[in-house]
């Protein structure tokens, strides 16, 4: 079967920059090729005559949020692009400013014919440092492109001083504990730094940084969203599976992310799951190294949910 496509969602609140770093990625000699979905919410469409003049496909899609409306043609266009295999490397979906990735990442999961064919790379969200903290206050859509993020470039840091930096990124961990943070100017990064992350792997950042899903590390409360992470040793698949679909099902609305990776007994390879609201994903990974300690590490990040009753029914799963 041939690999799939990756797949960045590149989001941010208005004015963040997202154009900005989407003409770098078309401009820069990175030798790669890439389908770029471009949507905006409104009748006439003026993105794609902000986006520079390059040789891949511009798709612009009108008349309603990525979010909602148009994620039917988001899945049409992208089985088009599918039949076009081989005149490109990967596909960036840029999402109008007001637009909760959320059912983006889903349609990654829920559509079988999109799934079998391409997967989601990473979620990269573009804040503006200076005005970050303010739209946090005021607008959802923000702090939901926080949550979801698993790369965050916090631009126009040359407008804020260090001590606003730092502030900003705490609010920003305190959303969300496990997304990389990079300082940029006009979204100067690697390009390396944003594509081809294979962020939405767990298994992978695992991999990178280890302590990923440290408890205590993760553990953060915004005043609407919070993140905690468990850990235990081995797990009941016969109870987790059961516990872990019917947790997402019942709270799927408030969970925002959910990922882990799971030990059972007997069993040499660690099951590696995420979670969109109530849509999961998870199968085998690679085997257990014998310098490995077999424990099994959760995280959710969500609104309202109750931690002591997650806690619980996760431990009830031992093993």
């Amino acid at each position: 079967m041939a690999e799939k496509i990756p797949v960045t969602v590149l989001t941010g609140y208005l004015g963040a920059g997202k154009t900005t770093l989407l003409n770098r990625i078309l401009t820069e000699q990175h030798g790669r090729r890439y389908a770029v979905i471009v949507n905006e919410f409104g009748e006439i469409g003026i993105d794609n005559d902000l986006v520079v003049g390059a040789d891949e496909e511009v798709f612009e899609m009108n008349n309603g949020c990525i979010c909602c409306t148009v994620r039917g043609d988001l899945i049409r266009i992208i089985e088009g692009l599918m039949k076009r295999r081989g005149k490109f490397d990967a596909i960036i979906v840029e999402t109008t400013g007001l637009a909760d990735p959320a059912p983006v990442a889903q349609t990654f999961f829920v559509d079988e014919d999109v799934s079998q064919r391409a997967r989601l790379d990473a979620v990269v969200t573009v804040a503006d440092a200076k005005w970050l903290s303010e739209r946090l206050k005021d607008a959802p859509e923000a702090k939901n492109q926080i949550a979801f993020a698993d790369v965050i470039l916090l631009n126009k840091t040359d407008l804020v001083d260090e001590a606003g930096l730092v502030e900003v990124e705490a609010r920003i961990r305190a959303i969300n504990p496990s997304a990389t943070i990079h300082r940029t100017v006009n979204c100067n990064i690697p390009i390396g730094e944003v594509l081809d992350r294979k962020a939405f792997d767990l298994d992978r950042i695992m991999e990178v940084e280890p302590e990923f899903l440290e408890e205590g590390h993760h553990h953060h409360h915004d005043e609407e969203i919070d993140s905690f992470s468990f850990r235990a040793g081995e797990v009941n698949p016969d109870k987790f599976m059961p516990w872990i679909s019917d947790l997402t099902q019942r709270e799927g609305p408030n969970i925002l992310r959910c990922k882990g990776i799971v030990a059972f007994p007997k069993e040499p390879k660690r099951f590696v799951f995420q979670g969109v609201h109530m849509i999961l994903d998870g199968d085998l990974s690679r085997e257990w190294r014998p310098d490995e300690k077999r424990e099994s590490r959760v995280v959710f990040i969500g609104r309202d949910l109750d931690e002591k009753a997650i806690r619980e029914g996760f431990l009830a799963c031992a093993a």
